[in-house]
């Protein structure tokens, strides 16, 4: 058992403080970017700490939640959500000029934020490859500024990123075992639940840590008791570890096991004993894994993993207690090279993004939506096969199989490594992640643009002026022909309102699965036309002529309108109804059409691809939804993003002919899916044939 403690610690020492003393420099590029990096992180910080001094003075003190003088229960208001032990020691600070306790305990909130980067960088587990050695502190401590659990922990009365830091000085920077024992109590302390690193610290042979820690948060809950015996009843008691205190434990601020459990309806003993049984198998199988990854030599990830089991069965896990969760992005997870990124994805974009922007709005998704951070923790306590360091994958993933960059592309403008063509599948949830984050950016900048209704409108006159000069001011006669014609009108709304999503989300759907190398083609294609349409509607809103009063127009989908108040529904506050120009509607009908006529290996597939942006060009001018010169606007960026592609990675169908990939537009439909393989599952025979390939070209 010595023997086995004295490895642990001595793998403790070697991934903190003299871990990358040989590898951690400023050289160079890596250096520039270090700097450049940490500019960042600061100037996040600085915006964080903008917006929270923004906050009256006397308004942020009463955020405390704490009674105006000594006298009184720190539980009074029912707000205050710390232990008696934080409330000791916060509550003589209530005395304290408002203004310099603002600034104080929002600079050093933040300062801590900047110091767990720090300590996490270096409890990196060796080898350690010099460009994270020297970026890795910056880029968490930049992800951790824009995090909800620090957007939240900078409000006053917050202490959650305290603990986090005593527990990481505790296992890499403090030597010897009473004192890191000693923090990890304190940090017990203010947040009971972070008591169970004492067991990890007692199965990993820290025994002597493990019991100081131990005694040092039975001595600060005992000094409490003495202090303070009423806030300690309240709060051990009558609460049961601060159930209920400041906040409903049913809100979705509570992201615990206990408080999705009541977020599903369940109460009483059902729920008390569900909860128990979950929260013990989640102790149960996170520490095992903990311990495994400890002994394992990667430290941190045991740590983040102990973190994230503590905050999901404590009674109450606020948001602000999840940082934990971040620095689980320390595991790898997956063999290949291109996998390594989901996971890191996955918990950047749960911890910073609100869950609404993460999944659709559908009441079927509630029970997922409303826990995407819990259920990340305990995907990272519990499920998530992180490798081993003995795992012939840990230093050399699978590598990723790029095509030959084209001759025929402009060779002005560097092939950049993530503009090559790829030759295998890209990982579906990674995919299914970046699309969903990317169409709710895009649905938050365009219900963001200007929506200037005199504006809109003035353009919208200057677009019909132009039309009539062209002699294509065709909507007026257009959509009257068709509301006299109802089984045409009632196609075109049809066609108009069915088809925008289902049809583009289809063929990047069978191009995924059929033909991976076009679908990055035709995604990077669709996602480049897309953002140079939002420029569009920030630079030019335009009324389409269903809102343009006095020119008689037919609104045949949205019905009739109110042209001083506009609306079509509850899509009013989520859509503007202004951005019209380019029409994306036959923007990306128009990309539709392109990659069906390019890609289709039948004449009959690209007729029907030929047909669709007709169509559509017809549904939006006949249902008074826009201008001919808007469908002009949205061919345009859909031009302009395949050739972005073209220019930054070649033609399309120009890529390397390997064994199990199929090429060209001309391959027949029946061919088997078995030929169209993603490097996961290629023989290692076909990696070195590819390599092989690449060298002799």
């Amino acid at each position: 058992m010595a023997g086995g403690r004295r490895g642990v610690a001595n793998v403790a020492e070697h991934s903190g403080a003299n871990g990358h003393a040989g590898v951690i420099g400023d050289h160079g590029r890596l250096g520039a970017a270090r700097l450049l990096l940490w500019a960042l992180a600061g100037a996040l910080a600085v915006r964080q700490a903008a917006a929270v001094l923004r906050m009256p003075p006397g308004e942020w003190l009463s955020g405390f939640h704490l009674p105006g003088g000594l006298p009184g229960s720190v539980y009074d208001t029912g707000q205050f959500s710390d232990t008696p032990f934080a409330g000791l020691v916060l509550k003589p600070l209530v005395g304290l000029a408002a203004p310099s306790l603002e600034v104080a305990w929002t600079c050093v909130t933040l300062l801590c934020v900047a110091a767990i980067g720090l300590v996490a960088a270096r409890g990196l587990p060796d080898p350690v490859p010099r460009r994270t050695a020297l970026l890795a502190a910056p880029v968490l401590t930049a992800l951790m500024m824009v995090s909800l659990p620090v957007r939240e922990a900078a409000s006053p009365g917050q202490t959650a990123v305290l603990p986090v830091l005593l527990v990481l000085l505790a296992v890499f920077r403090v030597p010897g075992d009473r004192p890191a024992g000693f923090l990890v109590g304190l940090a017990a302390a203010l947040q009971p639940a972070l008591l169970l690193f004492a067991p990890l610290m007692w199965l990993t042979g820290r025994r002597p840590a493990a019991r100081t820690a131990a005694v040092t948060f039975a001595g600060a809950t005992a000094l409490s008791w003495a202090a303070m015996p009423r806030d300690s009843w309240t709060y051990w008691v009558e609460h049961l570890a601060g159930t209920g205190l400041g906040g409903a434990p049913e809100g979705l601020a509570n992201q615990s096991v206990h408080g999705a459990l009541l977020r599903l309806g369940l109460t009483g003993p059902t729920e008390i004993l569900l909860y128990g049984a979950l929260a013990a198998a989640v102790v149960w199988i996170g520490l095992r894994r903990a311990v495994r990854y400890a002994r394992d030599g990667q430290l941190l990830l045991a740590v983040a993993v102990t973190g994230c089991v503590a905050v999901a069965v404590s009674p109450t896990g606020w948001r602000h207690q999840l940082l934990w969760v971040l620095l689980a992005v320390a595991g790898k997870v997956g063999e290949r090279a291109a996998d390594r990124r989901v996971w890191p994805v996955a918990v950047v974009l749960a911890m910073t993004l609100p869950s609404t922007m993460l999944l659709p709005n559908l009441a079927a998704l509630a029970p997922v939506r409303d826990n995407v951070p819990l259920l990340t923790a305990v995907a990272a306590a519990c499920a998530v096969p992180f490798l081993r360091r003995s795992s012939a994958y840990w230093r050399e993933p699978v590598p990723t199989d790029y095509g030959q960059p084209a001759a025929a592309r402009w060779a002005r403008v560097p092939l950049l490594p993530f503009w090559q063509r790829v030759l295998s599948r890209p990982n579906l949830l990674l995919e299914l992640l970046l699309i969903r984050v990317g169409y709710s950016l895009y649905s938050h900048i365009r219900a963001a643009a200007p929506t200037s209704r005199s504006l809109a409108e003035g353009n919208g006159s200057q677009i019909h002026s132009i039309e009539k000069v062209l002699g294509i001011d065709i909507e007026h006669a257009v959509n009257h022909a068709v509301v006299n014609t109802p089984w045409l009108e009632g196609f075109f709304n049809f066609y108009y309102t069915s088809f925008h999503f289902v049809v583009p989300l289809t063929i990047l759907a069978v191009l995924y699965w059929r033909r991976p190398g076009d679908y990055r083609w035709a995604r990077a294609s669709l996602g480049l036309a897309t953002v140079l349409a939002l420029v569009g509607f920030w630079l030019y809103p335009l009324a389409p002529p269903r809102l343009m009063p006095g020119l008689g127009f037919i609104d045949t989908v949205h019905g009739p309108q109110d042209l001083a108040n506009p609306s079509y529904g509850a899509m009013t506050a989520i859509s503007n109804q202004y951005a019209a120009m380019p029409s994306l509607h036959f923007g990306w009908s128009l990309w539709c059409g392109i990659v069906i006529v390019v890609l289709a290996p039948k004449g009959w597939q690209k007729l029907l691809g030929a047909l669709h942006p007709l169509i559509t060009v017809c549904a939006i001018v006949a249902t008074a939804n826009h201008w001919v010169l808007d469908a002009v606007g949205g061919a345009a960026v859909v031009s302009a993003g395949f050739g972005l592609v073209y220019v930054l990675s070649g033609p399309q169908g120009l890529q390397l002919n390997v064994p199990g990939q199929r090429q060209g537009a001309g391959a027949e439909s029946g061919e088997s899916s078995e030929d169209e393989s993603s490097e996961g599952e290629s023989s290692e025979g076909e990696r070195k044939l590819r390599a092989g390939v690449r060298a002799s070209s």
